[in-house]
C-alpha cells in the first residue's frame, strides 16, 4: 500500500481554489485533457446515475506499473511544458474531495495485463491507496478513470453536463477549420463520445472571416481562427476566445483588452498552439511576465491587431473614448521613444513599441519559441510591397481599453487569409483589406493612467500594457507639490517595466538607463 503524507485535505482544497470554474468543471476538464496528453484518439464518458459513478476512458498510450505509483503522488508529472495542457492527474486528484473512491486502470501497448489501483481521501492527512484486480473496463491500451461520487445529485451524473464541458471547453477538436494547425498534436483526431453517443462536429459556417497568425516571415502560420457577427453563435460570455492544443483558455474581451461596446454580436476563436509554453499552473490563463509571459504578449497582440481590423472593416464602433489625461499624453510621447531606443538591449520591451512609419523593427524576443521580426499583418499578401523595401509594416502593442485586472500586452502577425499563402479574404460587401489604406495606425503603445491606491507601497504597476501610477502615494503628492510629477511617472514606469523586463538584480541598471533616456527624449522642449 502507498500513501500520500501531507494535510492533503487543505492541499486539494487550495489546488481546487486556483481553477476558475467549479470543482465539477475542472474534474471533467482536466480528465479529458490527459487523455488528450496522452495521445488518444478516442475519450469515452459514461455517467452511471444508478452506480453513482462517472467513467472516464481514453484509448492514449497508459501507464508504466512506476508511472502508475507516481500518479498517486501531487504535483508530480512527466510532462514537458509546452507541449501538454493537463497536470499531473489533477483531475483525477482533485476527484479525492468529492468522491468515496476512485479507481484506475491502466494498459501499455506492450503490456498483456492491465493495472489497477483503488484510491481514496481517508482522513485530512491520509489517502490511501491500493493495488486492485483490474475491474475490466478497458478493452485495448489506454487509461480508465472511475469516480463513485459522493453527492448522487452531482453534475457529472448528467450527461447534458458533460456534452456541455467537452464542447465548450475543447471547441477546436470539434471544427474542421482547426484540424490542420493540430494536425501535428492530434494527427488522427480526436472523437468523443457521452454514455455511447458520439458528439458531432460543429457543421461549417459561410459567415465566418479567417484569422492567421505568424510570426515574422514564417509561411506556416502559428494560429488560425476566426470571427462572426452571428448573435446566434456566441457563448454567454461573447468576445473572442483562445485556445492552445484544442483547449480553450480564455473568453470574452477583457484578456484581449478591448471592452466589447458596440459589439456584443461579435464573437470567435483562435487556435495559437505555442501559447502552451504560456499557460499557467490552472491552464485557465497565461503567464504575464519573464521570458513566456513575452510569448504570450507577442500572440495576443497579433490577435488584438487582428481583431480590431476587421472590426473596422465591418464598421462596428469602437465606444471606447480615449482616457488620457493631457498631462501624460507628452510622458507617453517621451516614454514610447524611450521604448523603442531600449527594446534592443530588452527584447522584452518589445511588445510595448508603437508601429514605426516605413517599415518593421527587428525585435527578438529572449531564447523560447523565435519571435525575431515579430509583425503583424493587416492583410497585404506576403511580397507586396507595404513600406520601404517592400517590408509589411510593423502593428503597435495593442491594449486600448484592457481590465485592470490583467498584466501587459502582446505580439505576432496574423494576416486574415483563407487559408492560401497570399490570398486575402473574399467577403461580399467587405473590401479586401489590401486593397485599401487603414484609416490610421491604431495606438496600441504604452498607456499611462492615474489611481488611487491608498496604503499600496508601490509607485505604479503595469496592467496589460498600461501603466497604472499611485497617485494616492506619498511620493506622487510630493511630486505634484514641487512640479515634478514628470519625473515620479517616468520613476514609476521604470520599475513597473523592469519586473517584466529583468531580473531582480539588474533592476537598478534598467531603471537608471531608462531615466538617461527619458531624460535625453526631453531635450529641447
Amino acid at each position: 500500500m502507498g500513501e500520500t503524507r501531507v494535510d492533503l485535505l487543505r492541499l486539494l482544497e487550495d489546488l481546487r481554489d486556483a481553477y476558475p470554474g467549479s470543482v465539477e468543471e475542472t474534474i471533467l476538464t482536466e480528465l479529458v485533457a490527459n487523455a488528450l496528453d496522452s495521445g488518444a484518439t478516442r475519450v469515452d464518458l459514461w455517467a452511471d446515475s444508478a452506480a453513482g459513478s462517472l467513467t472516464a476512458v481514453d484509448n492514449g498510450k497508459g501507464m508504466s506499473r512506476q508511472s502508475l505509483v507516481r500518479f498517486h503522488d501531487l504535483a508530480v508529472t512527466g510532462k514537458r511544458r509546452g507541449t501538454s495542457i493537463g497536470f499531473a492527474g489533477v483531475g483525477v486528484k482533485l476527484g479525492l474531495l468529492i468522491s468515496d473512491e476512485v479507481v484506475t486502470e491502466t494498459l501499455t501497448p506492450r503490456r498483456k495485463n492491465a493495472l489497477a489501483t483503488s484510491w481514496r481521501l481517508k482522513s485530512r492527512t491520509r489517502a490511501p491507496w491500493r493495488w486492485i484486480e483490474p475491474p475490466g473496463i478497458l478493452e485495448a491500451s489506454g487509461t480508465a478513470v472511475r469516480l463513485y461520487l459522493s453527492n448522487s445529485l452531482s453534475p457529472l451524473l448528467e450527461p447534458g453536463f458533460l456534452e456541455s464541458g467537452v464542447l465548450t471547453h475543447f471547441e477546436p477538436l470539434f471544427d474542421e477549420a482547426f484540424d490542420a494547425i493540430l494536425e501535428p498534436y492530434h494527427p488522427e483526431g480526436v472523437r468523443f463520445r457521452v454514455n455511447g453517443r458520439p458528439l458531432a462536429r460543429f457543421a461549417p459556417q459561410p459567415d465566418r472571416v479567417p484569422v492567421i497568425v505568424k510570426v515574422g516571415r514564417q509561411r506556416k502560420p502559428s494560429g488560425v481562427g476566426f470571427l462572426t457577427r452571428d448573435p446566434d453563435r456566441g457563448h454567454a460570455e461573447g468576445g473572442v476566445a483562445v485556445s492552445t492544443l484544442g483547449k480553450v483558455i480564455r473568453r470574452g474581451w477583457d484578456w484581449l483588452g478591448m471592452p466589447p461596446g458596440g459589439r456584443p454580436d461579435v464573437s470567435g476563436l483562435v487556435e495559437v498552439p505555442p501559447l502552451a509554453e504560456a499557460l499557467t499552473l490552472n491552464k485557465g490563463d497565461f503567464i504575464r511576465n519573464g521570458k513566456r509571459g513575452a510569448v504570450y504578449l507577442a500572440y495576443r497582440k497579433a490577435i488584438q491587431e487582428a481583431v480590431r481590423t476587421q472590426l473596422e472593416d465591418w464598421g462596428v464602433p469602437d465606444s471606447r473614448s480615449d482616457p488620457t489625461p493631457g498631462r501624460t499624453r507628452s510622458l507617453e510621447r517621451d516614454l514610447r521613444s524611450v521604448l523603442a531606443d531600449l527594446s534592443d538591449d530588452y527584447p522584452l520591451l518589445s511588445t510595448l513599441v508603437d508601429r514605426i512609419s516605413g517599415g518593421q523593427r527587428r525585435l527578438p524576443l529572449g531564447d523560447g519559441p523565435s519571435l525575431r521580426g515579430v509583425a503583424t499583418g493587416s492583410g497585404t499578401p506576403e511580397g507586396s510591397p507595404n513600406g520601404e523595401n517592400g517590408e509589411a509594416s510593423a502593428v503597435p502593442d495593442p491594449s486600448e481599453g484592457e481590465a485592470r485586472g490583467d498584466q501587459a500586452a502582446g505580439a505576432g502577425e496574423p494576416v486574415r487569409e483563407p487559408g492560401r499563402e497570399g490570398s486575402p479574404p473574399s467577403l461580399s460587401g467587405t473590401p479586401l483589406p489590401g486593397g485599401r489604406k487603414r484609416k490610421g495606425p491604431a495606438r496600441f503603445g504604452l498607456r499611462i493612467r492615474l489611481e488611487s491606491r491608498a496604503g499600496d507601497p508601490s509607485l505604479g504597476r503595469l496592467v496589460e500594457s498600461t501603466v497604472w501610477v499611485n497617485d494616492a502615494h506619498p511620493a506622487y503628492r510630493r511630486a505634484v507639490a514641487s512640479r515634478s510629477e514628470g519625473y515620479h511617472v517616468a520613476l514609476s514606469v521604470a520599475l513597473a517595466l523592469a519586473q517584466l523586463t529583468v531580473e531582480p538584480a539588474d533592476v537598478s541598471s534598467f531603471v537608471a538607463r531608462f531615466l538617461a533616456r527619458w531624460g535625453e527624449a526631453g531635450k529641447g522642449r
